[in-house]
């Protein structure tokens, strides 16, 4: 599908009205679209097989490498369907549609884990950022936030950047200056989950050239951090990911 015929199908309003994957190439329109298409991939566990909606914990931390064998999303089931139709900001202006969760609940979202204030993000060896569950407290939502004490965000921990994950990780406190790129999935009618594209303004290449030597020992170098990820993305827990997870 061209650029041209998308915009035909939305009719001028921002809001993806077709199945993302049919999309190629990227997005920047003046109607608020900012979409890149990847490889669609299949997300599968550890073994391999398909990883199916209705197996996901709610409020879990999962992970998955998306669109690059080097970057690391993050895969989380609400405990709530999320709003529809949010309208987000990039860091310079440009302003983008979010359609919300998927899954028979709308509660299924991902997000790259690559924080767009200094880049930290899930790694192998320690993570910093991520999904807070119902309840739980951060210093980074303060009294005067409606996240104090509720939990239901992602936190950065390295300079105290709050996401809201409901509303296409859009920023409620800290440095951020814009929300995390959000990974567009596909629930199809076997249950299965598709990572399809990224929505919005993404720091993958700040991030390849910031962290080589990172990249070297995780991944055996830039180059095959670099690489598509393609068929398959296994997914598993945070806790089965990293060897570290930071809080604050």
């Amino acid at each position: 599908m061209q650029r041209r015929d998308f915009l035909k199908v939305v009719g001028g309003v921002g809001v993806v009205a077709v199945a993302p994957s049919l999309i190629e190439g990227r997005l920047y329109a003046e109607d608020g679209t900012l979409y890149t298409s990847y490889k669609k991939v299949q997300l599968s566990d550890a073994e391999g097989k398909p990883l199916l909606a209705s197996q996901l914990d709610k409020e879990v931390n999962y992970v998955f490498n998306y669109p690059y064998a080097g970057t690391s999303c993050m895969l989380i089931a609400l405990p709530h369907p999320t709003e529809k139709n949010v309208k987000l900001t990039s860091e310079d202006g440009v302003q983008y549609i979010w359609k919300g969760g998927v899954g028979k609940e709308r509660n299924i979202v991902a997000f790259s884990s690559i924080c767009p204030h200094q880049l930290t993000h899930i790694n192998k060896s320690d993570t910093f950022i991520s999904y807070l569950k119902t309840g739980g407290k951060t210093m980074g939502c303060t009294k005067s936030m409606p996240c104090h004490d509720k939990g239901e965000v992602i936190v950065c921990g390295s300079h105290l950047s709050v996401y809201d994950p409901k509303k296409g990780a859009k920023v409620l406190g800290g440095p951020a200056p814009q929300p995390l790129a959000s990974i567009v999935l596909e629930h199809h009618d076997d249950d299965t989950l598709w990572a399809v594209g990224v929505l919005g303004p993404d720091k993958f290449h700040e991030f390849f050239r910031a962290f080589k030597p990172e990249l070297k020992e995780q991944y055996g170098g830039k180059r095959k951090a670099k690489k598509l990820v393609k068929d398959k993305a296994p997914t598993v827990t945070l806790a089965e990911f990293t060897k570290d997870i930071i809080r604050y």
